[in-house]
């Protein structure tokens, strides 16, 4: 194949480990951990997608087994070994995607393999991507070998998902974690590759490039590609155009919106959502994009757009900072806690878009009740500012007066508690379940009836099996209630015996039973005769 007809990202893709952008450290650890000879049995990277793992992964093998050596590795003029590595032919080095083989099977066949040692290179390597998806019992497989392999073997995992990989094999490699690539190194980068391709491609179409590909060199070597596409009439692809091929829209417009909303004016701030709206945005792009503007309104005096900030151009930046001077924090915080809460039940509306009209209604109606608040304080703290301090005391005395009446009005009206006994007489279990029902005391019942084992029950005695599923507090409640209910004293105490079944066990039983020999009975059987498909649910006895 043709090297200008591949994507920007198979033909940029990183061969040596001076070209993997933005991860210099680690780089520079597994460069000098194999020029020094200290190789470990495997490798562990991670990170997002597009920072460099399977490339880093490609890298460690070619260096392992390059003839020239790690510290004159091919760059251009590739050696067989490096050669037939890049194009994926190389029978030494196997690499597998373990979305695809998940199984024990899999990873035996894997072991079987490594049994035999290299054919031509010096070294026999796995390199697996997506190695979260493996399963428990394939990385039960991969323990022993992955801890004492052969001496030519060597394992190289990759992953997005660090936490679906147990912590026994993550253990057993050396880990790296590659990092979201900085905004001004990644622009550089892309600055580079355009005039590498000729293209006509603004700074600023670049920045936004940058942003929305989330620190991923992938994601934005393939947006890049978009760009180049684009026959701009020999003109440079401007921000603008930008914006209408990527389907996004300016920030400004989210902070007029804003502003209309903070001024309360509903007519212009409906007509300027319907402008987003019509442009191509989704509902759900628009409440993000929101969240985002109110983050940076809250927090814009702590943002610095020179270096490595790509999020706000210069226009944006100023915007914001003199509508954040105007606006009140608290106002801010409120209004992102409102749209975070609407943005979790967006999903459940059918129009999205007739949804984010009344969220922004809403909004507006939130902003007054706001303002009436506020309005509110500033008149009682100006009625303070006015009355003369004796008459503040005065009133905060009489105040305090009619509280005190109030209190001691309560205290004498409120009827004395008597603890009534009603001495009645429990001579067995179903009484006292019974009694329980009668007083309303339905937590009790319920542990009787669900939890409680009885071992017997006389002379103001009950004993029952221990069973950690009672409350803590129903010994104690119970016996508090059988003094009320018998004006006698009980004892509750623990037995080490089994115990009769619950109350519950026992229906369960019964209606088992009773299923049991109604799914047996004439009458079910010639049902199933007339109708074969049909099947019995329950049973019930008739007076139920």
């Amino acid at each position: 194949m043709n090297s200008n007809s591949k994507v920007l990202a198979l033909k940029y893709r990183p061969q040596t480990f001076d070209q993997l952008v933005g991860q210099k450290v680690i780089a520079e650890s597994i460069f000098n951990s194999i020029r020094n000879n200290k190789i470990p049995n495997a490798y562990m990277f991670l990170g997002i997608r597009g920072s460099g793992k399977t490339s880093a992964a490609r890298i460690v093998a070619k260096a392992l087994n390059c003839v020239n050596g790690v510290e004159n590795l091919c760059t251009e003029n590739f050696c067989e070994s490096c050669k037939s590595i890049i194009e994926g032919n190389n029978i030494d080095v196997l690499e597998i995607d373990a979305a695809s083989k998940t199984s024990v099977e899999d990873v035996r066949e894997l072991i079987e393999f490594s049994r035999y040692k290299p054919t031509s290179a010096k070294y026999k390597i796995f390199i697996c991507d997506e190695v979260h998806m493996f399963s428990k019992s394939a990385f039960a497989a991969l323990l022993k070998t992955l801890e004492e392999p052969p001496s030519y073997l060597k394992f190289i995992f990759a992953s997005t998902d660090v936490k679906k990989i147990p912590v026994t094999i993550i253990s057993r490699c050396q880990r790296y974690d590659l990092s979201r690539v900085n905004s001004e190194e990644l622009f550089n980068y892309l600055h580079k590759i355009n005039e590498l391709e000729k293209g006509e491609i603004s700074d600023d179409a670049i920045k936004l490039i940058v942003k929305l590909s989330e620190g991923s060199v992938r994601d934005s070597l393939s947006l890049l590609d978009r760009a180049l596409l684009v026959d701009n009439q020999g003109k440079k692809l401007d921000l603008k155009t930008a914006h209408k091929i990527f389907g996004y829209f300016e920030k400004t417009l989210i902070i007029d919106l804003i502003e209309c909303i903070l001024n309360g004016e509903e007519e212009d701030t409906l007509k300027m959502y319907k402008n987003i709206y019509n442009s191509g945005v989704e509902p759900k792009v628009f409440l993000n994009e929101f969240l985002e503007t109110l983050y940076y309104l809250k927090n814009i005096n702590f943002i610095d757009l020179n270096g490595t900030n790509f999020e706000l151009n210069d226009k944006e930046f100023d915007k914001i900072l003199s509508l954040s001077k105007i606006t009140e924090k608290k106002d801010l915080l409120i209004l992102w806690q409102f749209t975070l809460n609407n943005l979790e039940k967006i999903d459940i509306i059918k129009n999205q878009h007739q949804f984010i009209e009344m969220f922004l209604v809403r909004l507006l109606h939130l902003k007054k009740v706001l303002k009436g608040a506020k309005n509110r304080e500033i008149k009682d703290l100006n009625i303070n500012k006015i009355m003369p301090e004796n008459k503040i005391q005065v009133k905060k005395d009489t105040i305090d007066q009619l509280k005190s009446i109030e209190q001691e009005e309560k205290i004498t009206s409120k009827p004395e508690v008597k603890n009534i006994i009603d001495n009645l007489e429990i001579n067995n279990f179903d009484e006292l379940i019974k009694i329980c029902e009668t007083k309303k005391e339905l937590k009790i019942k319920y542990e009787l009836e669900n939890n409680l084992r009885l071992v017997s029950f006389k002379d103001n005695k009950i004993e029952i099996s221990f069973n950690s599923n009672l409350d803590k507090m129903f010994v104690k409640e119970l016996t508090a209630k059988l003094l009320e209910w018998t004006g006698r004293r009980w004892i509750i105490a623990f037995s080490k015996e089994v115990g009769l079944p619950t109350i519950k066990e026992k229906r369960k039983d019964l209606e088992k039973k009773l299923f049991n020999s109604v799914s047996k009975s004439d009458f079910s059987q010639k049902i199933k005769k007339i109708f074969p498909d049909a099947e019995l649910l329950t049973a019930k006895k008739e007076n139920e």
